[in-house]
């Protein structure tokens, strides 16, 4: 069975936080850090703060879009207060 990751990453150097999705959770974060993404090589490195997985390809696309608008960013921005630098 295939999942799909919805993944938050905070930048250790930077006030960056990235919202992605994915298949393989491990393989996309070591791109990040390994600055092979063009969006994220100026804030590697990265911690992994959240991530949600899904069944459904749809459901974690949707996920995803609505944690990259204002209000889902200030929604994940409260849920993970305490795992924010």
């Amino acid at each position: 069975m295939t999942f799909y990751f919805v993944y938050v990453l905070q930048s250790l150097n930077k006030d960056f936080i990235y919202v992605g999705f994915t298949t393989d959770l491990e393989r996309r974060f070591k791109e990040h850090n390994d600055r092979e993404e063009l969006s994220t090589k100026h804030y590697a490195p990265f911690d992994l703060i959240h991530y949600e997985a899904y069944k459904s390809k749809i459901d974690a696309h949707r996920r995803e879009e609505y944690l990259k608008t204002t209000k889902g960013k200030t929604t994940s921005r409260t849920m993970l207060k305490d795992s924010l630098m």
